[in-house]
């Protein structure tokens, strides 16, 4: 073992029953949720008689527990770097990496009507950590020998990350940033599209996911709602393509959350996967039922939205409940 290797030995039994080192990447997930939430209340206001400030609120609370993740989990870089490798090399853990970018690149949008500056500081911070977490997955993905059982949708995430850069680029005032936006749309749009049926035949051909793992199922809704997002961001409508996107991410709810959404399903921070998929359909959902102009789907986008905002809340009273009492933190 590395002397670094001892060094996060000695540490957690130092510190007794918890440390710093338990602190999981996939944490960051919640800035993506409350990141999320928040830009869906904006478009729940032009819709509904919402007050606009606990969206608000929401999103400032996002910010803060950015700050607070960054913090800690650079603080646990520094004392349990082992920890933060391997983490960083695990098939599946590894790609919660790209929820710091993703985080990152939503705080960016919720935070452009209040500062130009810190906005387009955090979007372009955002793109070449994107960008490069979504090389070295690629590399990786290409270059090293793959388990179809490692083949999960967390797989997605990175992927994922790269749409976000068109979704949340379009108000850039960038000369080039159109074309960095359609750049990150064709990387995202195939890497998704090669991981989906990846995933699909994993699930198909193996043994189902564990319960603990069964709330990821949802980010396969993702690629094809941020997908309809930042494709109606560049071609600036919605035409028949960014209709099929936002139906197939409508289809997999309906087939998803039953199969995620059940009370023997145990709860960990790994909950926190439901959120920014939730969110961004929510937004896409708000945005189709604009576009169509029916009052249907007007009423079937607020229900959506006070799913997203019920399971958030639960999801985030739960998550404080394990961090108040010690449980994420604790050495097993």
């Amino acid at each position: 073992m590395s002397n670094a290797g001892i060094l996060d030995d000695v540490t957690a039994k130092a510190v007794g029953r918890h440390t710093i080192a338990n602190l999981p990447i996939n944490l960051f997930a919640s800035v993506m949720g409350l990141a999320g939430l928040s830009l869906a209340w904006r478009e729940a206001v032009k819709v509904i008689a919402l007050p606009a400030i606990p969206g608000e609120f929401i999103g400032w609370f996002a910010v803060l527990t950015f700050i607070a993740l960054a913090i800690g989990y650079i603080t646990k870089w520094a004392r349990h770097p082992v920890s933060v490798a391997k983490e960083f090399s695990h098939p599946v853990q590894g790609n919660f990496f790209a929820t710091i970018a993703i985080g990152l690149l939503l705080l960016s949008a919720f935070l452009g009507p209040y500062s130009a500056t810190i906005s387009q500081t955090f979007w372009i911070i955002g793109l070449i950590l994107t960008f490069t977490l979504a090389y070295l997955v690629a590399t990786r993905f290409l270059t090293s020998p793959q388990n179809a059982e490692h083949t999960l949708p967390p797989l997605l995430i990175p992927g994922v990350a790269t749409l976000d850069i068109a979704v949340t680029g379009k108000a850039m005032p960038f000369a080039w940033a159109h074309e960095i936006n359609l750049f990150a749309f064709a990387v995202g749009s195939v890497i998704a599209g090669i991981f989906v049926t990846l995933i699909f035949a994993r699930l198909r051909h193996h043994d189902p996911l564990p319960l603990p793992a069964r709330p990821s199922m949802m980010v396969l809704v993702a690629p094809f709602a941020v997908g309809f997002l930042a494709y109606t961001n560049l071609v600036g409508s919605v035409d028949m393509l960014a209709s099929v996107l936002f139906y197939f991410a409508f289809f997999l709810m309906l087939v998803l959350s039953p199969m995620v959404f059940r009370s023997h399903v145990p709860f960990s921070v790994a909950w926190w996967a439901i959120s920014f998929p939730l969110a961004a359909f929510s937004i896409a959902f708000f945005r189709y039922a604009e576009a169509a102009d029916t009052d249907l789907l007007r009423a079937l986008a607020v229900v959506m939205f006070a799913f997203l905002t019920g399971a958030i809340g639960v999801v985030f009273f739960r998550t404080m409940n394990e961090i108040l009492s010690g449980k994420l933190f604790r050495v097993h």
